[in-house]
């Protein structure tokens, strides 16, 4: 009778050929990465607990999250601002462009994608990297298994006050960097000698909507509930010790910006085109 069992391998090769990754593998897991991320989320808003409890970790993770994070929004957006004055008149070499266009792109440029985007990115990973360690050190520690044991829902306990903190928080944290953003540009453009205080302020009264403030907060908003979400995601599936706390952190910051970005493309199509 024919051997119908195929060509026989060494176990070094079967190994080999069994663990080399194929499309198929990858794009079966990363659809099983976003059903287990989206059963989270079920989880996470399906069974709320006690509204008092909520409120008053939401204000203790507002103060952590972002109240926090105020210093290093404050000196990045100053100093963004700055450069992107300084760079934008250094290169307007045609007479014929007036200088208050420098006003006018320092307060598009931080309005519209420095503030919202970069200070989300930044974010990711200041904030990001805590919520992932965070949470998954309460998962190897099995702390979460004894909340779901004295029947809290621990998803909602853990991960909905971050939620909500960094949604209500991170609007007013991109608003005090347009701000700065654009304050920063007028005092380096006028303490350089590159632009006029006059010229700068009539850049940036000039053409102003106010729908690209709010295209703005929305994006902040969405980005705030990525941030939050796929951190939290990454913290509350950590297995093993210390080490994968580690490498939940450093996926939660590259996954959060990979998504930001992605994000950020769909709301400028939707919300500006």
């Amino acid at each position: 009778m024919r051997d119908c069992t195929g060509p026989k391998v060494g176990a070094r090769g079967a190994a080999r050929w069994g663990s080399r990754p194929t499309f198929g593998r990858i794009a079966l897991g990363i659809l099983f990465h976003i059903g287990r991320y989206f059963l989270l989320l079920r989880d996470t808003f399906g069974k709320p607990e006690r509204f008092s409890i909520y409120v008053r970790r939401t204000v203790e993770e507002m103060d952590l999250l972002g109240v926090k994070s105020v210093g290093i929004v404050a000196l990045l957006s100053a100093f963004m601002g700055a450069v992107i004055t300084i760079q934008t008149r250094t290169n307007i070499d045609s007479p014929l462009i007036q200088a208050w266009v420098v006003g006018f792109a320092t307060r598009q440029s931080t309005i519209l994608e420095f503030s919202p985007t970069v200070i989300s990115l930044i974010l990711a990973g200041k904030v990001g990297s805590n919520i992932a360690a965070e949470i998954g050190s309460m998962r190897v520690k099995e702390q979460i298994d004894a909340l779901d044991i004295m029947g809290v829902n621990s998803a909602g306990y853990l991960i909905l006050p971050k939620i909500a903190a960094t949604m209500l928080i991170n609007p007013f944290l991109v608003m005090i960097s347009m701000f700065l953003g654009i304050f920063g540009g007028w005092l380096a453009g006028v303490q350089t000698g590159v632009v006029a205080s006059d010229d700068f302020i009539l850049g940036i009264q000039l053409g102003f909507k106010p729908y690209h403030v709010v295209y703005a907060l929305i994006k902040t908003v969405v980005f705030a509930f990525i941030i939050t979400t796929v951190s939290a995601y990454q913290g509350y599936y950590t297995r093993g010790g210390t080490r994968e706390v580690g490498i939940s952190s450093t996926r939660a910051v590259v996954y959060s910006n990979v998504v930001i970005l992605l994000a950020n493309l769909v709301l400028t199509q939707a919300l500006l085109l």
